[in-house]
């Protein structure tokens, strides 16, 4: 059953992962591109938004940053290792969740490809009001709150459903 839905769904999982890691890294690189050509980190700046490179080296917006080698390696083995478990949540599920799954995976790709290479997460969006700022977060990011967010909200209203028929 597994792989008769791989097979099946094959090219749109991938075109999916795809479009949010390209969509991410593109994104990430012309920060980056902007950041080194104006030697700024800002790059726009509105009322309720500013473009600003900054470096993640933690994890989801900025939680758990720290500098000690060790524990910035356990942490990457810990993100692939939920990788992982994702890819096979992923080829396991079926409809709406399966879409959700696959947000989450194509920005944690993102993120972790991040990790690896630059050894942190380009973060870049800042959004405001005023002085009250939100965590400074990347497209990655984005991705994986909407589908976590939709996957909770896919449980609450639709696993209650799925109990009240048995």
């Amino acid at each position: 059953m597994i792989s008769k839905n791989v097979k099946k769904n094959f090219l749109t999982n991938l075109f999916i992962v795809l479009s949010i890691f390209l969509l991410d890294r593109f994104s990430k690189i012309y920060v980056i591109y902007l950041d080194d050509k104006f030697i700024d980190s800002e790059i726009f700046t509105s009322k309720f938004l500013n473009i600003h490179l900054i470096w993640n080296k933690g994890i989801a917006f900025g939680f758990f940053s720290f500098d000690q080698n060790h524990l910035y390696n356990f942490l990457t083995f810990l993100i692939i290792f939920i990788c992982i478990i994702l890819f096979f949540m992923i080829l396991s599920s079926i409809g709406s969740k399966r879409y959700f799954l696959l947000m989450v995976f194509g920005g944690a790709l993102g993120n972790l490809f991040d990790r690896i290479y630059f050894r942190a997460v380009p973060d870049f969006i800042d959004l405001h009001i005023e002085n009250l700022h939100w965590f400074v977060f990347n497209i990655a990011d984005i991705f994986i709150t909407l589908g976590v967010f939709m996957l909770i909200l896919l449980e609450i209203f639709f696993s209650k459903k799925k109990h009240e028929k048995t």
